[in-house]
């Protein structure tokens, strides 16, 4: 990994506080098997009262998401870079956007 990377991570969360994290890499490529594992434990967590995040995934990761309609369900913290697409609203193309949990859609 170039120096100055974040390796991508999953962070599981409980009212705000970080309760663990491991590597997002664990989980081989940005596959139909990634997203349903991340689906599977987002379920899980919630049962117990967590919930996990993305910190610093790739845009593979995020397009993946975006792709099969679970970029809500796991969100991510941390700034992407919208790859392809029309800018939206008044938006600027290229521009870094953040996705922050919880937030109302306007």
């Amino acid at each position: 990994m170039p120096t100055g990377e974040t390796e991508a991570r999953v962070v599981l969360v409980r009212d705000g506080t970080d309760l663990a994290s491991w590597p997002l890499a664990r989980w081989g490529p940005a596959d139909l098997g990634m997203a349903d594992s991340l689906a599977r434990l987002q379920l899980e967590a919630r049962r117990v009262g967590c919930s996990i995040e993305l910190r610093q995934p790739g845009p593979d990761v995020v397009e993946l998401l975006d792709l099969v309609g679970l970029r809500d369900v796991v969100p991510d913290r941390g700034s992407v870079v919208e790859v392809c697409g029309k800018a939206e609203g008044r938006e600027e193309r290229g521009v870094e956007e953040v996705v922050v949990p919880h937030d109302p859609v306007t």
